[in-house]
């Protein structure tokens, strides 16, 4: 990869496939020359939706697959019956080491399949986990998993953290993330026994774990690294994105009602704006599997370019921050500590 990251994408998934994904491809190639992409999927229909690019053949390759992992697929049926689909054959580029991370806004029961059955976990962890950002009132949290393990045990709970602690860590620059378990309440006695257990366990992990954290705590911005099951997680998730919708739309309304509402929002309209681009969605895209032995990132399934380029960025910095290499020396080091107790 000549000391450059390379991203295969998955150009057929999504929403909108092709129409999103290669215009997005452009964009990041344009505002990243180090970055090298490759598009997987049709190649008649990859190539007349990059056009005449001048990126095609130096930057930016197309990978022919025949197949498409549909978004109503089960995980069973694009493991078993589409070997040649986008998304497997992207996969199958990382591991390969033809990339060095993939990017899909397909089916995410699919991904998260297919991925762990190509590129294998992490010796040391149980199961990948997706995680994420949300917007906090100082910048973002990231919080894992957003929905790919709905039943947890308190390892894999101390698994996720570890996980979480190391790519925030390395991602954001960060020399101590603060670590909190997510809880109906900070103190010891309240919660289940999974996560009664799981924090004894995490406190032991030699992370910077800063106990029991609550629901609101993850927009505070009180705390970097926000760890739960899947289940929880990804009601968190939705309940946050359904939230923002709400507010959006309540606030267009309210500015509609009368010829004076609408005069407000004129004056508002730079507030609007900057608060809409804060807590848009799109800037926060890429949610990324992690505790694989490569990089995996999941993009919104109906992003627009914007948002997906954005997912190309996650992959990229996470290339360059070698993020699994990082989670997998942490993850020996605290089984080697564990075996020496």
């Amino acid at each position: 990869m000549s000391g450059h990251p390379t991203i295969a994408l998955d150009a057929m998934g999504g929403d909108h496939g092709p129409r999103v994904v290669v215009p997005a491809a452009l964009d990041s190639l344009d505002r990243d020359p180090k970055l090298r992409l490759i598009l997987v999927g049709d190649r008649d229909v990859l190539r007349a939706a990059v056009g005449g690019s001048p990126h095609l053949g130096d930057r930016l390759s197309i990978y022919h697959a025949s197949e498409l992992v549909e978004m109503h697929d089960s995980p069973s049926k694009a493991l078993r019956n589409k070997k040649d689909s986008s998304m497997r054959v992207a996969i199958n580029l990382v591991k390969d080491g033809t990339a060095g991370a993939c990017v899909s806004a397909g089916n995410t029961g699919a991904l998260m399949a297919i991925a762990k059955f190509v590129l294998k976990t992490i010796p040391g962890i149980d199961r990948p986990a997706i995680i994420g950002i949300v917007p906090s009132l100082r910048g973002h949290t990231h919080v894992l998993d957003l929905g790919a393990n709905v039943d947890c045990s308190a390892e894999h709970l101390r698994q996720f953290a570890i996980m979480g602690y190391e790519l925030v860590k390395a991602v954001e620059n960060l020399p101590e993330p603060k670590v909190g378990l997510l809880n109906i309440g900070e103190e010891e006695i309240k919660g289940n026994e999974q996560v009664k257990q799981a924090v004894k366990l995490i406190a032991d992990s030699h992370i910077n774990f800063i106990g029991f954290v609550e629901g609101n705590d993850i927009y505070t911005g009180d705390v970097d690294v926000v760890v739960t099951d899947g289940f929880v997680g990804n009601v968190a998730l939705k309940s946050s994105e359904g939230l923002a919708k709400m507010i959006s739309l309540a606030l267009k309304q309210a500015f509609s009602e009368s010829w004076l509402t609408k005069a407000a929002g004129l004056v508002a309209l730079p507030v609007l704006r900057t608060f809409r681009k804060r807590f848009d969605p799109g800037q926060y895209n890429g949610a990324s599997l992690v505790g694989l032995r490569g990089i995996v990132v999941k993009s919104h399934g109906n992003a627009d370019r914007v948002a997906f380029a954005k997912a190309v960025e996650v992959a990229a910095l996470e290339i360059e921050k070698a993020v699994p290499e990082r989670i997998g020396e942490r993850v020996a080091k605290v089984m080697a500590e564990g075996k020496a107790a």
